[in-house]
Order: structure tokens, then sequence, then C-alpha cells
């Protein structure tokens, strides 16, 4: 059974362009900018240094609670059909199958790269740095991109385009996000908006909640950095165990990590078609909005 919408009553002119969906999309865009500026500004000039704590983490942590109280606030409101990805009952449930998710996909992914013999362990890693990562690499990127790509994005172009243009321009451009990381190139692009993109959106589908997805991104980035000691989209990390990656560029991911690899590329994105699947599955595909225009009209013919 395929999603459909309701429709109400008669609407101003200015009313219908405020609340059309793409329209929607970039004033939730502009109010996120604003919040990661005012978190940026806070970190560098208000906030006080702290021991331990880098200039990095200062944002991070600053700019969190902006962006979080914004989508509360105003995010949440904008649109024809105003909801609350955050406002899940079962989000704890969601969050640790998310994480739960993220650890064996990627661990997965790692024990392929160690049968082809491109991952290799060389001794004993440290808990040292373990928080920064944990903040950086891990609560971070889950928090924000999730809200941007999935919260904002995916949301919005489905609710204009469908579920079909929504999972190809969040993977697109999720993965072209991607290109400004150390040691990123196309390759790692397309395999950012294959496995990544394809896995969050179709999450964000099944359960139209941020919680899963969050859970997936912050554990998949947690388990390849802080326990596998590979890079994390580019950015050098300190795991548990001292590794390294050696072979062919399309295994190893060429300085980038298992993420631009062929190996991560193809189980990751296996595990998004399954969700994607499931998530059809379930009734959670939405047509155009002009589909579901046309056949509530002819519906009430």
């Amino acid at each position: 059974m395929e999603r459909t919408e309701a429709v109400g009553g008669k609407k101003s002119l200015a009313r219908r362009i405020y609340e059309f969906p793409l329209v929607a999309m970039l004033i939730a865009l502009a109010v996120t900018i604003l919040c990661f500026t005012a978190g940026l500004l806070l970190s560098q000039y208000v906030v006080p240094d702290v021991a331990g704590f880098t200039k990095n983490m200062k944002f991070d942590l600053v700019s969190i609670p902006i962006v979080l109280v914004a989508y509360w606030l105003i995010i949440a409101r904008l649109g024809a059909h105003p909801h609350n990805d955050y406002q899940d009952p079962a989000w704890a449930r969601r969050l640790g199958l998310g994480l739960a998710a993220g650890v064996i996909v990627f661990t997965v992914a790692v024990a392929a790269a160690a049968a082809l013999g491109v991952y290799h362990i060389t001794g004993k890693g440290d808990l040292a740095g373990l928080l920064p990562s944990i903040v950086g690499a891990a609560i971070f990127p889950a928090i924000s991109e999730e809200l941007v790509f999935r919260g904002i994005l995916f949301r919005w172009l489905e609710e204009f385009g469908g579920s079909w243009l929504a999972l190809a321009l969040t993977s697109v451009f999720f993965g072209a996000s991607h290109l400004a990381n150390p040691n990123a190139t196309w390759v790692a692009a397309v395999g950012i908006a294959l496995e990544a993109g394809v896995m969050l959106g179709a999450a964000y589908m099944l359960t139209r909640s941020l919680w899963f997805p969050m859970g997936i991104h912050a554990a998949w980035n947690f388990t390849q950095g802080e326990i596998f000691d590979i890079p994390v989209s580019g950015t050098n990390a300190h795991g548990l165990v001292q590794a390294q990656l050696s072979g062919p560029p399309l295994l190893t991911g060429n300085g980038f990590g298992l993420e631009a690899s062929l190996t991560a590329i193809v189980v990751a994105t296996l595990f998004g078609f399954w969700l994607l699947a499931v998530a059809i599955k379930r009734g959670e595909l939405m047509q155009p909005m002009w589909v579901r225009k046309r056949g509530i009209a002819l519906a009430t013919v």
C-alpha cells in the first residue's frame, strides 16, 4: 500500500507557496546554516577553552544543541504536513538497532577485506583520543548529517517528487559532500552515494524517524575508526588495534578508507537494498505529489 496524503481546504497563494515542499526545504536549510554559523561564532569567541577539548570539539558540542532546538521550534513545523522526526515512541529500540547494524555491517566489510588480504592488523592500539573520536567522528556527523540529508532534504524532496527521486538525489548529494575530505576521489564519492546514501535513506524510509539512520551512521564511523583503525572518510583514526590497508586501490580505498573500496560498497549497498525492499513491502514508498493529487482527484469524482 503506497503512502498517500489528505487534502485540506482552500489555502491562500502565499500559504501555498510557504508550504510548498521545496520552499519549506530551502527555509529549513537556511535555518540550519544560521545555526551552524552561530555555533562557529560562539565556539570561537564566547565559549572558553577547556583542557582536552579541541576547537572542532567545541564547535561540535556548541552547535548540536543549537541545531536541535531550531529543529524542534522551527524546522519540524514547516511545510504542509509538519512532523518531528525525533518524536518516535520507539526511538531507543531503533537507535539500538541502528548502532548494532552499523557495527555488524562494517565488521563484515572489514572481515571481507581481511579475507582478500588487504586489511592487516599490525599491532595493539589504545583508547587515546576516544572522546574526540566519539564526538567528532560519531555523534556530530550522525546528528548533523542525518538531520540535513534525511530530516530536511530527503523529507521534502520525497514529498515533492516521491521516494525514488529523494533517494537518488540525497544519495548523490551525500556522496558529493565528501569530495572535500582528505584523499577523496570520484570513486570515493560514488561509493559513499551507493553504500551510505542508499543505506541511510532506506533506513529513514523504513522507520520515518531519524533515530535508526543516526544509529547506523554513528556506529559505522566509530567502528571503522576507533575499533579497526581505518580512515573515516579520509580522516586518519586511532583504533583499538593498529592496522593498515595495502593492495589495489579499488580494494583499499586509496587512502580514503574502506568506504571507497569495492568491499564496503558491495556489503553496505546490499544491506541498503534489503532495507529498501522491506520499506517498500511495508508501504513506505511515496509517489510524487502530482501523482498523489491526481489519484485523490479521481477518487473524489
